[in-house]
């Protein structure tokens, strides 16, 4: 069975609720989560906040956190789950930012670098995750891990 209806199922049988700010995943999580049939029952909604001034205007991501730790960083990815969580105001909010590639790489941050954010209110988590591959691979990956997080911590 796919992660994403075990994790809607849970989701449901709880009553909780999930929102997802994607950065480098341009929307592949919220894709999948929505690939379920009646996901609108806990699944209140997405954003893709690829811009710096996205994150910081949707999100509530302090500029000075961006300049001071970079966008891909797990400090910036703690406040994008934070801030879908209190936007959609739902029980989790997922958040992924990072470097897909090919270029936007250097040697502190290189390509495949990726950060999830999970928040619940009470407690948020941050995975960082090195990842290989293409561009498209490095997202799908990413894509993976986090609805694996989800479900084995959280669900």
């Amino acid at each position: 069975m796919k992660l994403e209806k075990l994790i809607g199922d849970r989701l449901r049988e709880k009553g909780w609720t999930l929102s997802i700010a994607e950065s480098c995943t341009g929307g592949l999580i919220c894709d999948r989560i929505t690939d379920i049939s009646g996901s609108s029952d806990y699944f209140m909604g997405g954003m893709v906040n690829y811009s710096n001034e996205s994150k910081e205007k949707h999100l509530g991501v302090p500029m000075a956190d961006i300049k001071r730790y970079g966008a891909v960083s797990p400090q910036v990815a703690k406040k994008m789950a934070q801030g879908v969580r209190k936007t959609f105001n739902t029980t989790f909010g997922l958040s992924t930012t990072g470097i897909a590639g090919p270029t936007g790489g250097s040697k502190e941050k290189p390509v495949g670098l990726v950060y999830i954010g999970v928040s619940s209110g009470e407690k948020t988590w941050v995975m960082k995750l090195n990842l290989k591959g293409s561009r498209r691979v490095i997202k799908e990956k990413a894509t993976e891990k986090i609805l694996l997080f989800i479900y084995e911590n959280l669900i």
